[in-house]
């Protein structure tokens, strides 16, 4: 089974979805062969590199509401990724734009390191409180799981796999992607947001017996 997942590290949904999904494939027979494969999605492609507010304030504008109605949104969200294992620090989240942490999943995912990119990149980014668009931190993170400084910042430098994120984000819009996160199983079946581990667990064994 071969499923393509589009979504941001800068997405609080992506990240509980992600959770959601690891569960659900721990509960599926070891016998079903499950390749997934990491597509770059940006929510904000306007986003600075350099957080110019912290995220109630970014919310509240981008959505027309006020600072109280941020807090209570990401209390919610907290409360939501407690439930899911993770744990969001969110008055330490730096909103920045995310095109550079998308271009150093696409080079870890030639070094077979995809997995472990995304995962080290999300916690960066709703945990720890990191600048997921600022060159040297990415370096720092893509050494935390195996790769390479200096080609990480070369591959930053020289505007290496920006081509491979432009295409992953217009297959997005050509599939008809509204939000993220969104699965597309086999080419063929897609699902889309956070969903519970058990519609998970269904939705796949449901497209295994029908394939």
């Amino acid at each position: 089974m071969n499923i393509d997942i589009w979504s941001d590290v800068a997405c609080p949904f992506c990240y509980i979805g992600k959770a959601h999904f690891e569960k659900a494939l721990k509960e599926l027979p070891d016998s079903l062969q499950v390749n997934v494969t990491w597509k770059s999605f940006e929510l904000d492609p306007n986003a600075p590199k350099e957080p110019t507010a912290d995220i109630y304030d970014t919310l509240a504008t981008k959505y027309g509401k006020d600072r109280n109605w941020a807090i209570q949104m990401n209390k919610n969200m907290t409360q939501k990724a407690e439930q899911a294992g993770l744990k969001f620090n969110m008055d330490d989240v730096k909103p920045v734009n995310t095109f550079n942490a998308h271009r150093v999943i696409h080079l870890a995912k030639n070094k077979g390191l995809q997995h472990e990119m995304k995962e080290r990149l999300l916690k960066a980014y709703f945990t720890e409180g990191v600048n997921v668009a600022d060159p040297d931190e990415l370096a720092r993170l893509g050494y935390d799981v195996g790769l390479n400084r200096d080609e990480i910042l070369t591959a930053l430098n020289e505007k290496q796999y920006t081509e491979e994120v432009v295409q992953d984000i217009e297959q997005a819009h050509k599939i008809g992607v509204q939000g993220v996160p969104f699965f597309l199983i086999n080419n063929k079946y897609g699902l889309s947001g956070a969903q519970p581990v058990d519609v998970f667990v269904n939705a796949l064994t449901k497209i295994e017996q029908e394939s």
